[in-house]
């Protein structure tokens, strides 16, 4: 008779969620090969074209401007509200948050920080990079134009390159990245090429960038993924700092918790000049009565001490020292506070107990 257990539906869904017993031996790091390296070399020569050609102010300008009077949003209304939410998928806020969320269970079940650290240093290259471009060359969006045919650079602006379709790339790129298998890598780098190439489209339909930005902006989001593999390194190393220091906090908190003895807490302490305290009296004798104290410790000079260690003779034993002068008694041999016996004043007419009193005569 099979007497095998019948999961429900959500008994096997959370069997799926357990965490894995260790970290999967299949995960593996990318590296950069030279089918990388080549990619590289070829999206960093496309990415200095197009800030070449918008510096130059060449066709590719002229073609900006004719997209921005084309008004793309006028021309199919009915799209505004749905790419109005659809452009989210490129804003840094909201996406970093969800595939973070992501990322923090993958690296929870796996026992690994990689992914959440791979965010983290994709995210910060990507703000650098694009940060120092976007500020530097100041380029001005389609609706703060102000002469056309212009680059409108240098004009204050923060728009070249853009940076929802370089967040875009990077941010769902990410997740590609860290695939563990062929795959699912394959699967993940068309769904975030998808996603970045709609999320750039989108922002020309809003007139919110250029053409030129957008363009810009997939070359340096692609140039982050592609250039991930040299600071798997630097991945690594902050991971086993981490790890390293909850260990460090682990043990110290363990070792916190353990109650320390009054005896080891209570150290035996010199008076001034090296001299021994006295030894007070015996705590063994009896309550009330006078102990007889001992002879005073004679001082040993620090000197002799020395000597007598460097003769390989052993110092004599350290007499108990204690903080408060005194030693700590125990509550039953301690001298009562109160005196001993009846606490009742005596009466002198009552006769005393155990003996009748005399009756009068002639009762």
């Amino acid at each position: 008779m099979r007497t095998d257990q019948i999961l429900t539906r959500p008994e096997r869904v959370f069997a799926r969620l357990d965490r894995e017993p260790e970290r999967p031996a299949h995960l593996q790091t990318p590296q950069m090969s030279r089918h990388r390296v080549v990619l590289l070399g070829s999206t960093l020569a496309f990415y200095l074209a197009i800030v070449v050609a918008v510096l130059t102010t060449s066709w590719l300008v002229r073609l900006d401007w004719q997209v921005m009077f084309f008004r793309p949003y006028e021309q199919w209304p009915q799209l505004h509200a749905f790419l109005d939410y659809l452009v989210v998928l490129g804003q840094r806020g909201p996406t970093a948050v969800m595939v973070a969320a992501w990322l923090g269970w993958r690296s929870w079940r796996q026992h690994t920080l990689r992914p959440l650290i791979t965010l983290g240093v994709a995210l910060l290259l990507l703000n650098i990079t694009v940060g120092a471009v976007k500020l530097g060359l100041g380029r001005l969006g389609p609706h703060y134009a102000t002469q056309i045919g212009s680059a409108e650079l240098f004009a204050g602006g923060d728009i070249f390159p853009s940076g929802h379709t370089a967040n875009a790339v990077v941010t769902w790129g990410i997740l590609a990245y860290l695939a563990s298998t062929t795959v699912t890598r394959r699967v993940l780098s068309v769904v975030s090429a998808v996603v970045s190439l709609s999320v750039g489209a989108t922002t020309v339909y809003l007139g919110t960038h250029w053409v030129s930005d957008v363009l810009l902006g997939w070359s340096a989001g692609l140039l982050i993924m592609l250039a991930l593999p040299w600071f798997e390194p630097l991945i690594a190393a902050v991971e086993a700092r981490v790890f390293a220091l909850r260990e460090r906090l682990r043990r110290r908190l363990e070792t916190g918790t353990v109650p320390v003895p009054v005896a080891t807490a209570l150290t035996p302490l010199l008076s001034a000049g090296g001299k021994w305290q006295l030894r007070l009296a015996d705590a063994s004798s009896p309550a009330g009565a006078a102990a007889p104290q001992e002879p005073a410790a004679t001082p040993v000079p620090v000197s002799a001490q020395a000597a007598a260690a460097g003769a390989g003779h052993a110092p004599a034993p350290r007499p108990p020292a204690h903080v408060s002068g005194r030693p700590h008694l125990i509550r039953s041999e301690r001298t009562p506070v109160t005196p001993v016996g009846s606490r009742r004043p005596a009466h002198t007419e009552r006769p005393p107990a155990g003996r009748a009193a005399a009756r009068p005569a002639g009762g």
